[in-house]
């Protein structure tokens, strides 16, 4: 049965608030922000949202970045204690497929022939790698995703860092967004 939120009955007062708890909310940069020489996760302060105790949210968005070939990015969620869910970006893997012969890989470097994608699904409290081509070669990384929130409310949002400590900035850029349903 498909989930919706929240659930109306007949005869029921529609308000204002029960007509923006229906709304997805976009949570969107609207400044550049750049880290180096860490790889502590940091909550994005731009792209965060508040969290109903024992609720579903689903997400989807979209991350323009940049990074040294030897930072990479580190991507993840920050999430109140007892959040559950599941989480994946489709964005540069950090193997560069080569035209070498024998089938070789190349790290991390622009090329012609093409570069990995990561698929694969994270627990929301996991991280994932993506690769940087280095600083004035932008990327982007979709996301998806589901949180389920339990009896803790609060702030949860997109947290990420270098993976690797340069001094080269690492930028997540303005306009990047994401955008949470609340379905249960």
């Amino acid at each position: 049965m498909p989930e919706a939120y929240p659930t109306l009955v007949a005869g029921q007062r529609l308000t204002a608030s029960l007509l923006r708890s229906m709304q997805p909310q976009v949570a969107r940069k609207t400044a550049d922000t750049s880290v180096q020489a860490t790889t502590t996760l940091a909550l994005d302060p731009h792209i965060q949202f508040t969290a109903e105790a024992n609720s579903v949210y689903v997400f989807e968005g979209w991350l323009a970045y940049d990074s040294d070939i030897a930072a990479d990015i580190l991507i993840g969620f920050t999430t109140p204690s007892g959040t559950k869910g599941k989480w994946t970006g489709y964005g540069t893997g950090t193997t560069v497929i080569s035209g070498t012969s024998g089938n070789a890989t190349q790290q991390n470097a622009v090329s012609t022939w093409g570069y990995t994608v990561r698929v694969e699904y994270t627990d929301i409290t996991a991280t994932r790698t993506f690769g940087g081509l280095n600083v004035g070669n932008p990327e982007s990384i979709l996301l998806q995703g589901t949180c389920r929130f339990g009896p803790t409310g609060g702030t949860w949002g997109l947290a990420w860092a270098q993976a690797a400590s340069t001094a080269t900035n690492t930028t997540i850029f303005t306009d990047s967004w994401l955008k949470a349903q609340r379905i249960a």
